[in-house]
């Protein structure tokens, strides 16, 4: 029954994003209804209207928020709560999920995700069920909202600090950082690793594209790209990336899968790709401090990038790949999502 209901708010969201407008599917979301912003340094959860971009709620949640996945429906947000520190230096660990309502900008639930903690990168399945990243514990644990509880757990081999779901939901990649000169990638039925990603030097940010054939993988040591085939998990191409000297943070498929755009903390800059020519023309182009996360508008015109360094975002014109203007956005914007 469970299942069925999942299926059929997708289904009303997607009816929704129609008509002219960018599909959207549970981890490639994109809507109408407004703009929800993690603001990582600020511990709060920003709402803002997607026309004005103006902020229009608020909600403090406990320090610091990173990563969010919408329910199917978008009327819950699910943002983890990875600790007062960072990768590498996080010495005192979060260990929940806020719930965040997006009709009325309240929190409304927290699941404690004890004795697992450092819950970081999220992915929501089709059964409605959060796949979180718990990096100092090496594992992924799948939770059920509803009930609060711990529903298996997946070892990882590395720390995991992002993840990545694949459309059919057989296999989620995840990356390791410096921790590991691989990402990995775990079955779902089986729950263990059935495969390597060998990238020197360790695997900073990924993103499956919407149809769930390609992964982007960026090496976390060189200006590098990399894109696998989900089928077999080999390495397609290697792509340098042009006008950067180290590696990037963060690469994101457009929900309709034309666009991949990388983000470059170091360079203060992102690289546009056509994502069915990967290896043909880059964009680049300068953003804000830190760049860190890319939300896409249903109308497929625009993308936003939060600029987590001096509190800005950038606002991208797709149709001529041009920056247009930026605004102002709490203290340090981590990630954000059209919903």
């Amino acid at each position: 029954m469970r299942t069925s209901l999942c299926f059929f708010l997708l289904l009303l969201t997607q009816a929704g994003n129609s008509l002219g407008h960018m599909p959207s599917d549970l981890n490639h979301p994109t809507g109408s209804a407004g703009i929800l912003m993690v603001d990582k340094i600020g511990s709060h959860v920003r709402f803002f209207d997607p026309s004005s971009f103006q902020q229009i709620a608020d909600v403090i949640v406990p320090a610091r928020p990173h990563d969010l996945v919408f329910s199917p429906d978008h009327r819950r947000a699910y943002i983890t709560i990875y600790g007062d520190g960072v990768y590498g230096n996080n010495p005192h660990p979060g260990h929940q999920v806020v719930v965040i309502d997006t009709v009325s900008h309240k929190l409304i639930d927290t699941i404690d995700l004890a004795p697992y903690r450092a819950p970081h990168g999220i992915q929501i399945d089709s059964e409605g069920n959060l796949l979180i990243a718990c990096d100092l514990d090496r594992k992924i644990i799948v939770v059920d909202p509803a009930t609060h509880k711990i529903v298996k757990t997946m070892d990882t081999i590395g720390t995991d600090h992002w993840i990545a779901l694949l459309h059919d939901e057989k296999k989620i990649y995840t990356s390791n950082k410096n921790d590991q000169d691989f990402a990995t990638v775990v079955s779902t039925s089986t729950n263990i690793p059935i495969a390597r990603i060998p990238i020197r030097g360790g695997a900073q940010g990924l993103s499956a594209s919407p149809d769930g054939k390609r992964v982007a993988i960026l090496s976390f040591k060189d200006p590098s790209l990399l894109i696998v085939d989900s089928r077999n998990d080999s390495i397609l191409s290697t792509i340098p990336l042009q006008g950067q000297s180290a590696g990037a943070f963060k690469p994101a498929y457009s929900p309709d899968g034309r666009w991949l755009i990388v983000l470059s903390e170091a360079s203060n800059s992102m690289n546009i790709f056509r994502a069915d020519d990967v290896g043909g023309v880059q964009t680049v182009l300068k953003t804000g401090k830190d760049p860190m996360s890319v939300a896409f508008s249903p109308d497929g015109n625009t993308a936003l990038i939060a600029n987590h360094g001096d509190g800005s975002v950038s606002v991208l014109n797709l149709r001529d790949l041009t920056i247009t203007s930026s605004f102002h956005a709490g203290d340090g914007i981590e990630t954000l999502e059209y919903f």
